[in-house]
């Protein structure tokens, strides 16, 4: 090969070309050029939508070779996501994300799974680990639609066929973008960039359907006339190559097994993988089957199968199969500690799933991390950890989290919480209380957030106080019969009652006035006159003459003024 110099941290053959000029121009310097023994180069794709340019030519038509890759300028990220009729989600549901991270909390079915579901499918057309053209199914569609669609079929005027729509929106990069950019929208505007997937009817079989419409017996939605649409808002077909968002879907209460190893983490462990550590790695395993072929017994076993067998005239033998040029990847298993992945505990699963995508090479690809409820199968100190290295090592990724715990808003912070009731989206804007329950995530502050009315006291005792004297009040019935959840939450009224003021959560604070009722005016001021929260206190301050050992009786504590109540 030519003379190599080092020139702005990009090593290049000399002398320079106009094209090889125009092109570091164009990426703005470049920090890495890599080497393989076997072609003397390792060629990256050129392709200017992704994280890696490269410039390249034969040698048959330049001297020149140059390969140089840089770290992107700014983040992608998905800015928002719209979703029709896919699942629980009827009509356009739509939720604007942050660029860092994002926490999804609700009810069960409120459709956390499904809205992660939906962007995993869209960035890569796959749905649980298979393409969705091969996967359809009538439950994919939200159940209502599907049945005013199959109701009408025996009226003067059927409904069309209906259809799924997901639409991820990118933001970031501009230059990345570009060929993204377009009007193929549910928007109709063209200054947006993102990707559209569709599950719709396909118009080639117009004929076929309204034969089958005449019959008037469509008893589910006709799939077999169904097509599945990926597309870039530019018009252009999209294809995993040209999706700039890569995603990496970790849900620990799952494994997707293919060949005995979990295909997610064996592609993650791919990534650390160099071109020269896997040319060596496939003619390791080259020789493996070829020292299983020449092995004595084996041998023996071919020439029995070949006397033997009359399937063919041709010789029939056992061999490992390298029918592919990554058969390699396909048949090697990864271990923890010596132990196959998918023999080790869901816990740490998860934990090791997190931790190597936060760690990937390709951390320079502007990655979207989905991850469903952490919390499961982890100890405590476990998920302490696993939280702590999202919150601090996500390495700009984007993230977005499912829960169902507390600790786990409260320590990624409760100010990019989303919330999901009845499919509608509730979001919280500078939170002064954020940082209180980031440093004391023990608090039950997702018990507010998912309940639909909530009692607030302060301590334990006050709360079973409370819970008996709402069941002497209701024929016996707790107050959780009735959906509304009482929550000691200490001295911390005052955030709570910040955070359902944000969520507009029914609110009720049972508190004592303990001899001061004007401090207790003026603590709560800022929610007086705030429809869904009540402060309820004696504004009457007793006296008596009980004394506990040497010191007087508290007249003024929650329990007296309730059996004073009755």
């Amino acid at each position: 090969m030519a003379r190599l110099e080092r020139l702005d941290h990009v090593y290049v053959e000399r002398p320079l070309s106009p094209a090889m000029q125009a092109f570091l121009n164009k990426i703005g310097g470049a920090d890495r050029i890599e080497f393989d023994d076997i072609h003397g180069i390792k060629l990256h794709r050129c392709c200017h939508r992704f994280t890696t340019y490269g410039l390249y030519c034969s040698s048959t038509l330049s001297d020149q070779v140059v390969v140089a890759s840089r770290k992107m300028r700014s983040v992608m990220y998905i800015e928002k996501v719209k979703i029709r009729n896919f699942k629980c989600f009827e009509d356009w549901f739509e939720v604007d994300f942050d660029r860092g991270v994002n926490i999804i909390v609700g009810n069960n079915e409120a459709g956390k799974s499904t809205l992660l579901e939906a962007i995993h499918l869209c960035l890569t057309g796959m749905l649980n680990g298979k393409y969705l053209r091969n996967e359809l199914s009538p439950y994919l569609f939200n159940r209502k639609v599907e049945r005013d669609y199959l109701e009408s079929i025996g009226t003067k005027n059927p409904l069309q066929p209906p259809e799924i729509q997901i639409e991820l929106y990118f933001a970031g990069d501009k230059d990345v973008l570009e060929d993204l950019r377009g009007n193929k929208n549910s928007e109709k505007n063209d200054k947006l960039s993102g990707l559209l997937l569709s599950v719709e009817f396909d118009k080639k079989y117009d004929g076929p359907y309204t034969e089958l419409l005449k019959t008037k017996e469509i008893n589910s939605i006709p799939l077999e006339f169904y097509q599945v649409q990926w597309w870039e808002f530019s018009r252009q077909a999209a294809t995993a190559r040209t999706v700039p968002i890569k995603s990496a879907l970790i849900d620990s209460t799952s494994t997707r097994v293919q060949s005995g190893s979990d295909m997610y983490i064996s592609r993650i462990v791919r990534e650390f993988l160099d071109e020269k550590e896997r040319v060596a790695i496939s003619q390791a395993h080259r020789k493996l089957k070829d020292a299983f072929k020449n092995d004595g017994h084996v041998g023996a076993i071919n020439k029995r199968l070949a006397a033997a067998t009359k399937i063919s005239r041709k010789n029939v033998s056992i061999s490992v199969d390298m029918s592919s040029h990554n058969a390699w990847e396909n048949s090697l298993m990864t271990y923890i500690d010596e132990v196959p992945f998918h023999y080790i505990g869901k816990g740490e699963q998860c934990i090791v799933k997190t931790r190597l995508a936060l760690s990937s090479k390709k951390n320079s690809e502007a990655t979207v991390l989905l991850i469903e409820e952490p919390e499961n199968h982890l100890s405590h100190s476990k998920l302490n950890q696993l939280i702590s290295d999202i919150s601090t090592d996500n390495s700009g990724k984007q993230v977005i989290i499912t829960t169902h715990s507390s600790f786990v808003a409260n320590k990624l912070g409760l100010d990019h919480l989303v919330l999901l009731r009845n499919a509608k989206v509730t979001r919280i804007e500078d939170l002064k209380a954020s940082d209180f329950f980031h440093k004391l995530p023990g608090y039950d502050t997702l018990r507010l957030v998912l309940a639909k009315k909530s009692i607030l006291v302060e301590g334990d005792c006050d709360e079973l106080i409370v819970q008996r004297a709402y069941m002497d009040a209701n024929q016996g019935k707790l107050p959780l019969d009735d959906e509304i959840d009482v929550i000691s939450v200490g001295t911390a009224f005052l955030r709570f009652l910040e955070l359902a003021k944000a969520l507009k959560i029914p609110v009720v604070v049972a508190t004592d006035n303990d001899g001061h009722i004007d401090k207790l005016e003026k603590k709560y001021a800022d929610f007086e006159g705030i429809d869904h929260i009540r402060i309820c206190y004696d504004p009457e301050i007793d006296t008596g003459d009980l004394v506990v050992g040497v010191k007087a009786f508290n007249y003024n504590t929650l329990e007296p003024k309730l059996l004073k109540g009755e």
